[in-house]
């Protein structure tokens, strides 16, 4: 009797992926089932010194759809902020903790970028997730369903009234509170992500995602698909169905388990390029390659940078009876929350 022989070569790869900040040109709706982004984009290299300004006058926000400068009131800015980052059926505690945490990242950049950001120099805020993605509620009202705003505006109002001038803090300096959709189980360290060392930002496990519609994910290519995508990518590598698995190899992970660097035969690479890409969710995922029907299987876990807080982490952790001070302080290592206030000049 004859052996038949079914080969299948696993290959799995966890990566880590390095986005440039690039400034939102032209803006699109976020679609009803795919409200979460992973914006903030990534840390900004602060200046040392920089002093608490003054916000009376309201916040400068560049609007990224029309390209000018509108003023408006920091909590009015934050609700528009908070309802278009997280789904507002998500419970209350978690809109709060997104609430102080959008607050925070908002004054953090005011006070760094004062006379404006060098990618919109008006204005230290964008629309755009090169900041925070931000919606008017008429914006709102046309992209949900008819009864969102007397449904959902109320409790919108309620998490950013409830945690008014509440931010977040490290050794008494603002923090820049990072934030995504879904970690896969765990956040991942700024430093292995973005080259940017934040003592707050650090890895922490991230339970109860596992309602998150993104944390698995599959993509299916066929062999021929994937090399190409390769070979166009990396044309000095020599990869066939028959070498796969001896032509990528694992170079460097993370504390998380992330890749940060991976070898496509032989030449060693920022991991987070694969995800770029294979336009896949999250640097957290699986290759496998079944020679028998010539079929590449990626699923990927978690959705998004990975890095400070999980917002369907938070979610499960609100369910679980945790507070968006637990929230806060699980998420982002060693901060205190306290009101924000300008010194008087």
């Amino acid at each position: 009797m004859k052996k038949i022989g079914i080969y299948y070569t696993a290959i799995a790869l966890i990566i880590i992926i390095l986005i440039p900040a690039i400034i939102v040109k032209t803006f699109n709706f976020v679609p009803k089932k795919d409200k979460l982004k992973e914006s903030p984009n990534k840390p900004e290299n602060i200046s040392e010194g920089n002093e608490d300004v003054k916000i009376e006058d309201g916040v400068k926000v560049y609007d990224t759809r029309n390209q000018q400068v509108k003023e408006m009131d920091l909590e009015e800015y934050v609700k528009g902020v908070v309802a278009a980052e997280m789904p507002a059926e998500f419970h209350i505690e978690a809109l709060k903790a997104q609430a102080i945490a959008s607050r925070t990242y908002a004054l953090s950049r005011i006070n760094n970028y004062s006379e404006g950001h060098p990618d919109h120099k008006k204005a230290a805020l964008c629309t755009g997730i090169h900041c925070q993605a931000y919606l008017t509620l008429e914006e709102l009202t046309n992209i949900h369903a008819k009864d969102w705003p007397e449904k959902y505006w109320p409790k919108i109002e309620e998490a950013v009234k409830s945690t008014k001038g509440q931010v977040l803090y490290y050794k008494g300096e603002l923090i820049e509170p990072l934030y995504h959709s879904t970690s896969g189980g765990m956040t991942e360290d700024s430093q292995d992500v973005f080259a940017v060392d934040r003592p707050y930002l650090k890895a922490v496990s991230s339970p109860y995602e596992e309602e998150a519609p993104k944390f698995k994910s599959l993509v299916t290519l066929t062999g021929d698909e994937f090399i190409k995508k390769l070979s166009t990518k990396y044309p000095n590598s020599n990869i066939t169905k028959e070498n796969i698995s001896e032509k990528i190899k694992l170079v460097e992970k993370s504390k998380s388990g992330r890749i940060k660097k991976i070898a496509i035969d032989g030449t060693v690479i920022n991991g987070g390029e694969i995800r770029e890409l294979l336009e896949l969710n999250s640097t957290n995922f699986t290759i496998t390659y079944n020679p028998k029907n010539n079929i590449v299987e990626i699923e990927t876990i978690g959705y998004g940078h990975g890095v400070g807080m999980s917002q369907w982490g938070a979610n499960g952790m609100a369910k679980q009876d945790k507070s968006y001070k637990d929230i806060l302080k699980h998420y982002y290592t060693g901060i205190t929350i306290d009101e924000y206030k300008t010194e008087e000049k």
